[in-house]
């Protein structure tokens, strides 16, 4: 199969569907590879790394969307690309269709076979393909909040640790999934006093053992998150429901609890975001005011450290990846995990938590 790798055109986007290594190992599959060239130069690797690995070099992403039977992306097709799309082709990315209606509709017209990292489940029933960049955007949300709660940024002004016979920030995270996880663990790190929110039981108790009571848990009501906020100098937003909208836990009305220029990060901005007030922004203007509260919604934010992104992203997509090149669609038909991916094939919205979230039948 011919494996095609055009360079990401999101705004401030670095990381690339394929690194060297992996190219090396589609080569060994006997598979055929075809990079963009300057696709790899966010995480150093030049046009001559990847020839090096056994790629071919085009000029052009029309010549990759053209000739490959595979297009394996980083972030969802722009409208200028999902238009080069055609039927005959396996789009292997991250998709994020749920409040995404036009792309789907895009994807829908091609008639691409379009596979989600988001929603390739694993024998446990977890999501092997986000999890490597929840863990990213989990750390990073902790780095956003400290950015963002500089006075100089419209923040508090407020260290995260705080320092000796001076309170630390207080940090407060919905949902103690992947993200919400890896975000306490920075932020513990930091010194900051940390709170997670988590509808489940059972986790908050695996919570509770994890980081030995340096955390405080609660169980997600209204009550408990009005609570929390109020105090909070900064908020993460990790919540997620695979394939669909996030629910929408903090409303603007309770805006009003928080303190003057606290901080919202909302790391489910991709599957619409967690917070009523949440709109995606980029890397380039990553934050807003809404009722005196700064909002962080920055889509793509393992973008900002590309090469860690690419390398962890590649780990975990490259036996997916190589099972489509070998077997083609055959591999997800054999693989009820790898058909949990398949969003979109032959014209139609084909995962149901994913039609749902769109508002179509399938």
């Amino acid at each position: 199969m011919r494996i095609g790798v055009p360079k990401e055109i999101k705004n401030h986007e670095y990381r690339v569907g394929l690194t060297p290594g992996a190219v090396r190992e589609y080569i060994a599959h006997g598979h055929e590879v075809i990079v963009q060239s300057g696709a790899g130069a966010g995480i150093g690797a030049d046009d001559d790394t990847y020839r090096a690995a056994g790629a071919g070099i085009v000029d052009t992403a029309e010549e990759v969307f053209a000739t490959a039977q595979m297009v394996v992306k980083v972030k969802e097709p722009q409208p200028g690309e999902w238009t080069q799309l055609r039927e005959d082709q396996i789009l292997f990315t991250y998709l994020h269709l749920a409040p995404d209606p036009e792309q789907a509709k895009g994807l829908q017209a091609s008639g691409v076979t379009a596979v989600a990292y988001e929603t390739v489940t694993d024998a446990r029933g977890q999501l092997p393909l986000l999890a490597p960049m929840s863990e990213v955007a989990g750390r990073l949300s902790i780095e956003a909040a400290g950015t963002a709660l500089k006075a100089v940024n419209g923040g508090r002004g407020v260290l995260i640790g705080g320092v000796p016979g001076v309170q630390p920030a207080r940090i407060v995270v919905l949902g103690g999934g992947v993200v919400g996880t890896h975000a306490a663990r920075m932020a513990v790190g930091l010194g900051a006093e940390v709170t997670v929110i988590d509808r489940s039981i059972p986790r908050l108790r695996e919570l509770d053992e994890l980081f030995q009571g340096r955390v405080r848990t609660r169980v997600s009501t209204l009550e408990a998150i009005e609570h929390e906020i109020s105090e909070a100098d900064a908020v993460i937003g990790a919540v997620l429901i695979p394939g669909a909208s996030a629910p929408k836990l903090v409303t603007r009305p309770m805006l009003k609890l928080m303190k003057p220029r606290a901080v919202l990060v909302d790391v489910a901005i991709d599957q619409g975001g967690c917070f009523e007030t949440s709109h995606a922004t980029t890397h380039a203007e990553p934050t807003y005011e809404v009722d005196g509260v700064i909002h962080y919604c920055v889509a793509n934010m393992p973008g900002a450290v590309p090469l860690t992104s690419s390398h962890a992203l590649n780990n975990a997509t490259l036996p997916y990846g190589l099972a489509l090149a070998d077997r083609g669609y055959a591999a997800a038909e054999a693989d009820a995990g790898l058909m949990a991916g398949v969003n979109v094939r032959g014209g139609k919205i084909v995962n149901k938590v994913v039609a749902e979230a769109l508002g179509v039948t399938g």
